[in-house]
Formats: structure tokens, C-alpha cells, sequence
């Protein structure tokens, strides 16, 4: 066995707003001056969110490594942030890295690495009823490139017959130095926002199967299971040095694996470049969340308008004590959490409850389901429904109400015939206020349905859960998408209030 060590050191809005608010407040003149300013306004506005959303757009970016030189002379002093940066974007430059992140090759270099794989958590189980270490799952056949991440520490095992093939010469430091920039490359593309390895740091190369460090022990290609190879790290004693307590503790962060070969062998087929990358980005996103937002949207609001309304007219025909208790309980989902909002829903709902069960009996489970968003969708969107549809009720006027009954008109005719149109643009109002929260919603809809990809997986559930396994580009994609629709949201409620304050002003004059 030979272990080859090296340590390196480390080392004018508001005014504009304002005369918009001013020239859009009911009553205020609506001279041509003000109409003009409010466009102006309005048109900057919607350049600068525009310019926003541009600068979002995501680009393409590769980390790498810096040039490590000679491995055995002292690395030189480190310098100033700006000359790291520099050194790291020259390194990138170096390292052609294929757009899936599986290849990449560097000029000068015999070698290049390919089907580069990355493990960011192993299993700590027994095998047969026997403990072999925390374990990475490698590959159905030996012989592959492994890496082991250790804080403070990195393991690269490279087979001798594989090295020879591909001309790696262990004990060069030149070799050493391409291996290490292919891989810190290679990891960074793949890392999707985990720990990542570094040139800095002590490196240990080895083509020994098994070897100890420091009381813990690296064994590689390790057949545990029929056609199944593993990579173990396991204390020298046999113990378990994933735990704090061990004194051979270890903090393994990851582990990679890539086939070493010739660089002729390797082909490496870089990322598209302007138009060509956003058509292939754009080509290559799961528009699902799409589509479950819009049909979950579009059926809660159905839900919304029909609750909303029906909850607004009941409440002012009971009385006046028992229209505050209604009006508290209608109103709270719009002031609690939306967490708070799916948990209580997943304890009404949930399996242990007669409602819950009842689903689930005829067979139709309705929690983590897709009628699951819209029910999240309407509890949380319902309050905007009912205050709008509410207050624009207790607005109209009692006696001409009362004249419409001395008429002989029924209920449900005053209600359809002169309640709803008189009360029109304040329930419009409510119900796109309603429809942007429910297509916003997060919280109850992360608790109640979950996330399923295609089922309950909307577009909010989508932002952050790319976000939180690296895919940062998608995420401000449906940032960008959710921002537009909501932008369009509002632009609409301006325009039809716009529409209904020229009306007034009319048949008031």
C-alpha cells in the first residue's frame, strides 16, 4: 500500500408612488396632468420590476479549483479576496466540465474523469447482522474512483490497474495536481448547495484497498452484498466513528465517484450559451407545479366565492352578538399562521379523526391528495372573500333594501338582482385578492397534501424545495413566474377599480 500525503496551508420612487396614489384616490380631480403623472408612474414601475426579473434570469456558472502547483513545495502566502477570486475563476476557465456534470477533462493532462456520481449521505446499518461501517453504495462492479470526504481530510482511492490504464502516476505531483482540480470541479457542479471539497487541506491518495488513518480504517470495493460494492469507513477496532463519543470520530461530509481514463476516451461536452441554454433550460423543467397550481387555484376559488358569499349574507341576518362570534371565526385563518392553519387541518383530517377515517373507509384518503391543496387553498383564502363580499353588503343602503321588500320581492331576488350587482366591484375585488392567496398558499398546503411531484406539488412547494436541494436557477424560475402572475393580479384589480371609480364619477356628476 502506498499512501501519498501532502498538507497545503490554509489559507424620485416615492414621489412617484405618491402622485400615482394621489391621482387614483376617489374624489381627487382627474385632471389630465394627474392621469399623465399616474402613467408615467406606473409605466417606470413596471420597467423596474421588469429590469428585476431579467437580472434573475439564471446563467451558468462553474466552481472549481485553484492551481495547486507543485505539491511538494509550500503553497505560497495567501493573498487578498480579490486574488482567491481570481485564482478561482482562472481555474475554473481550466476545467472543461460537460453540462451534466458527469465529465471534464484538462488541457495538459493524460487523463480526464467521467460518469462522476455524488453520494451525500451513506448508511450506517448492519449488514447480515454484522457492522462493516458507514458505507457508501459505489457500483455493481469494482474498480471505480472513490472519494472520500472527511472534514479536514479527503481519501481519493484510485485501483493501480485503473491508474495505469490512464496514465495517473501516483506518486507525481503534477498528476496529483490535475486529479485534484478534476475532482474540487466536478464536486463543486454537483454539490447543489452541500459541503464541497477543497485543494486546500491534507489529501491522501491510495490504490490499497484497505488502509488506517489516525485509528480509522478506509476499505474500498468492498462486496457486501451479491454485485453490490461499497466503500466502508469504520474505526480499526471495528467501532462506529460516526459517533461523538468514539475517540476515532470522524465528520464524513460526502463521498464521489467517477471512472478514471485516458483523455482521449473522455468526451466532454460543455453547457449551450446564450438563447441555446435558455431554450435548453427552459426545455428541461418539469412544468407540473404549473398546472397543479393553476387547476388547484382555479378550483378553490370556485369554493371561495360560493363560502364567501353565502358566509357574508348569513352572518348579517343573525344577531348582532352572535355576528361578532361568526365574523371572529370566519376571519381567524387570515391571522394565523398558515402552518398553524395546516396543522389544525391535518388533526380535523388526519386518519385518527371520524372525518379522516370516513375518507379513507370509501376509499378515498384525503389527506397528502390533491382535493388536499384546494381544501389548504380555500380555509386560507376564504377571510379575503368574506370581508370584501362583508363590508360591501353593510354598505348598501337598509331602506331601499326595505323598499325592494314592500315590493314583494323575495329574498333570494333582492340578494341576485340588487344586492350582487350593486356590491359587484368590491366581490371582484375579493375574489382576485382571494385567488392570489390561494395561489400563493405554502404553509397549510405543505402540511395538509405534501409534497408529491404532479399531485400536490404547486409552485410556492416548488420554489422552496429546488431551493433547498441546490437547483437554485429553478427556483427563480418559478420565482419569476409566480411574480408575473401576481403582478398580473394586481394590475387587474387597478383597472377595475380604476373602471368603477370613472362610473361613480359619472353618475354622480
Amino acid at each position: 500500500m502506498r499512501i501519498f500525503q501532502t498538507d497545503a496551508p490554509a489559507g424620485g420612487r416615492d414621489r412617484l408612488a405618491r402622485e400615482a396614489r394621489d391621482a387614483a384616490r376617489p374624489g381627487a380631480a382627474a385632471s389630465t396632468a394627474a392621469q399623465d403623472k399616474t402613467k408615467r408612474a406606473a409605466a417606470l414601475l413596471l420597467a423596474l420590476a421588469l429590469a428585476c426579473m431579467l437580472a434573475l434570469v439564471p446563467g451558468l456558472a462553474f466552481a472549481g479549483a485553484d492551481d495547486e502547483g507543485d505539491l511538494d513545495a509550500p503553497n505560497p502566502a495567501a493573498g487578498t479576496n480579490a486574488d482567491a477570486a481570481q485564482s478561482a475563476t482562472a481555474a475554473d476557465d481550466a476545467v472543461s466540465l460537460s453540462a451534466d456534470g458527469a465529465s471534464a477533462s484538462l488541457d495538459g493532462s493524460p487523463f480526464a474523469l467521467k460518469d462522476f456520481s455524488r453520494s451525500q449521505v451513506g448508511s450506517n446499518s448492519d449488514i447480515g447482522g454484522a457492522y462493516a461501517g458507514y458505507r457508501y453504495f459505489v457500483s455493481d462492479e469494482p474498480g471505480s474512483l472513490v472519494v472520500i470526504a472527511v472534514e479536514g481530510l479527503t481519501v481519493v482511492y484510485v485501483p493501480a490497474d485503473t491508474a495505469q490504464r490512464a496514465g495517473f502516476d501516483a506518486g507525481s505531483s503534477e498528476s496529483r495536481s490535475y486529479l485534484k482540480r478534476l475532482l474540487v470541479a466536478l464536486d463543486a457542479q454537483n454539490s447543489k448547495g452541500g459541503a464541497t471539497l477543497s485543494v486546500e487541506g491534507e489529501w491522501l491518495f491510495t490504490s490499497a484497498t484497505e488502509f488506517e488513518q489516525d485509528g480509522v480504517a478506509y476499505r474500498f470495493d468492498q462486496e457486501l452484498k451479491p454485485g453490490e460494492y461499497y466503500v466502508c469507513v469504520v474505526g480499526a477496532d471495528g467501532s462506529d466513528v460516526t459517533e461523538t463519543s468514539n475517540p476515532a470520530h470522524v465528520r464524513l461530509t460526502h463521498a464521489d465517484f467517477a471512472t478514471l481514463a485516458p483523455a482521449g476516451d473522455v468526451e466532454v461536452v460543455g453547457a449551450a450559451t446564450g438563447l441555446a441554454a435558455l431554450a435548453e433550460f427552459l426545455g428541461g423543467i418539469d412544468l407540473s407545479p404549473l398546472w397543479v397550481t393553476l387547476k388547484t387555484t382555479l378550483t378553490a376559488i370556485v369554493f371561495i366565492f360560493v363560502l364567501g358569499l353565502a358566509a357574508a349574507y348569513f352572518s348579517l341576518r343573525i344577531p348582532a352578538r352572535a355576528q361578532d362570534i361568526a365574523d371572529s371565526i370566519f376571519t381567524i385563518p387570515m391571522v394565523l399562521p398558515p402552518t398553524v392553519c395546516g396543522f389544525l387541518l391535518l388533526l380535523a383530517f388526519g386518519k385518527n379523526t371520524a372525518v379522516g377515517q370516513w375518507f379513507i373507509d370509501i376509499g378515498f384518503p384525503l389527506i397528502f391528495s390533491w382535493q388536499a391543496t384546494v381544501i389548504a387553498a380555500v380555509v386560507v383564502a376564504f377571510p379575503l372573500m368574506y370581508r370584501n363580499a362583508r363590508g360591501a353588503f353593510e354598505n348598501l343602503d337598509p331602506n331601499m333594501l326595505d323598499a325592494a321588500r314592500t315590493l314583494g320581492w323575495s329574498n333570494a331576488k333582492i340578494f341576485f338582482k340588487l344586492m350582487l350587482p350593486l356590491s359587484w366591484s368590491s366581490i371582484a375585488a375579493g375574489t382576485v385578492l382571494s385567488f392570489a392567496r390561494a395561489l400563493g398558499e405554502f404553509g397549510a398546503t405543505l402540511f395538509l397534501a405534501g409534497n408529491y411531484l404532479g399531485i400536490t406539488r404547486t409552485i410556492p412547494i416548488a420554489i422552496y424545495f429546488e431551493w433547498m436541494n441546490g437547483n437554485t436557477d429553478v427556483a427563480i424560475f418559478w420565482t419569476i413566474v409566480i411574480m408575473i402572475f401576481s403582478f398580473i393580479v394586481i394590475l387587474f384589480i387597478n383597472l377595475w377599480s380604476r373602471r368603477t371609480t370613472k362610473y361613480r364619477r359619472k353618475a354622480e356628476a
